[in-house]
């Protein structure tokens, strides 16, 4: 068995969510949560089938988006893995709605950080082990980072 990295190239400005499925039908549910939940968002969405025809099947409405989360879903190459790109909306403000799919197994990370998808290969296929998200902890916040984040989260609309 081989083990790899996947780095996920996650376009400027947009957020990630890389998780798994177990159903054809994923790409149009998770398709229909993010235009009837935030219809001013922009994705693209790719899901790698893992049976039958074995091909990555994509929706989107940004031809950008749905190009860049085709090419994350390739170079994953894991079966009934699921890569969304996100723009002018955030994780936050679909996350719980693709939970609730009922096809969805499982969610690996939903981030706008730098990402690396852990990869296992065999001889039947490859499976996702896990995900890097991000950077190394660089200590511990204090009280003035504890006013920033508040401010931040206040700037951005998350909390009054």
């Amino acid at each position: 068995m081989d083990i790899k990295s996947v780095a996920i190239a996650v376009p400027d400005g947009a957020n990630a969510v890389v998780g798994q499925s177990h159903f054809i039908k994923t790409i149009e549910d998770i398709a229909e949560i993010m235009v009837t939940t935030v219809p001013q968002g922009k994705y693209g969405l790719a899901f790698n089938e893992s049976s039958g025809p074995c091909l990555v099947r994509a929706e989107g409405n940004d031809a950008a988006l749905k190009a860049s989360a085709i090419e994350n879903a390739q170079a994953i190459g894991a079966g009934h893995v699921f890569v969304l790109l996100l723009r002018d909306c955030y994780p936050i403000n679909v996350l719980g709605r693709i939970k609730d799919c009922p096809e969805v197994c499982s969610i690996f990370c939903a981030t706008a950080n730098p990402v690396e998808v852990i990869v296992a290969e065999s001889a039947q296929g490859r499976g996702v082990l896990g995900v890097i998200d991000g950077r190394r902890p660089k200590g511990v916040e204090t009280g003035p980072d504890v006013a920033a984040r508040k401010d931040f989260l206040r700037k951005i609309g998350y909390k009054l």
